[in-house]
């Protein structure tokens, strides 16, 4: 493993992060980073190299955007844009759902800011690392969150070194997050920090969003391996057997109904920088358990 938790503290969630980025065709692949008065602060970040610049689309822009996208898509959604060249609405061929509806226009159509920050809030300390376009190639980010703080890491695909700790925020620096569902995957969380700063990340898959969100909430509680009986652990210790030996350390989490649920990532080899979440899900005496209402 390339990061342990110290003694004093438990694993609650690690998972990719990275600034996110726009996905309405004005804003799509870009990404912003603003004072409270919508001003670029890009260069007044200390320490920051220097990044590109964005400009909303124009609509030949925007039309193109649609149209890359939906190569990228696959052929359900070209086929849509065929069906609809002449103007008639709807597809005979289904949506392709690919994200929300704009929660907050202003923030997602109009503009796309990531960093939402004024002179000497905690937002603006957060490492550079976490933007696609300034970070060398092949280095990927992961926050973690732990019972006492939030981490940024940081890794070189393939290699086995340990992970560079970018930064850390104790948890009383958090004031929550929240899932914001208009983006790819509907993974996007916004990071708000006790001082109303806030950062927009993207968090790999939509679990890992709404998990982060619900752990700062206080909706799930996060359980040490200590408070798990005899058959939750013996359990555990098959479970974690069953994984490759690059898994990380497990994340376990007490769910409302009071079931145990234990995630684990794996590295994938389908693609690099993707993680697969391996979890099960277990009564108080190491027995199946299916999720509840109101659990997931």
């Amino acid at each position: 493993m390339d990061w342990y938790p110290s003694a004093d503290e438990d694993l609650q969630l690690r998972t990719m992060a990275k600034f996110a980025t726009g996905v309405s065709p004005a804003v799509a692949g870009s990404r912003w980073f603003r004072d409270t008065e919508r001003n670029d602060i890009q260069s007044e970040l200390p320490g920051w190299p220097e990044g590109p610049s964005y400009a909303l689309h124009s609509t030949g822009d925007r039309a193109a955007q649609r149209t890359g996208r939906a190569f990228m898509v696959g052929i359900p959604l070209i086929a849509n844009l065929i069906a609809n060249i002449g103007g008639a609405s709807g597809s005979p061929f289904g949506d392709v759902p690919v994200r929300g509806k704009p929660e907050e226009p202003e923030n997602e159509v109009q503009d796309f800011p990531v960093m939402w920050a004024a002179q000497g809030s905690l937002a603006r300390t957060v490492p550079w690392q976490l933007d696609p376009a300034r970070r060398p190639k092949g280095y990927t980010t992961d926050l973690v969150l732990t019972s006492r703080r939030l981490l940024f890491l940081g890794t070189q695909t393939g290699t086995l070194d340990k992970a560079d700790v970018l930064a850390e925020f104790p948890r009383d620096s958090l004031a929550g997050a929240k899932r914001m569902k208009y983006s790819e995957l509907e993974a996007d969380v916004r990071l708000t920090f006790t001082d109303q700063s806030w950062v927009r990340l993207f968090a790999g898959n939509p679990d890992s969003a709404e998990r982060l969100c619900q752990l700062l909430a206080g909706q799930v509680r996060a359980v040490p391996q200590s408070e798990l009986t005899s058959g939750q652990r013996d359990r555990l210790t098959r479970f974690l057997a069953e994984l490759p030996a690059n898994a990380q350390p497990p994340s376990l989490t007490r769910l409302p109904s009071g079931i145990l649920m234990v995630e684990v990532r794996v590295r994938s080899k389908a693609a690099k920088d993707i993680h697969e979440t391996h979890s099960i899900l277990m009564g108080p005496s190491g027995e199946p358990a299916k999720p509840q209402p109101g659990d997931l």
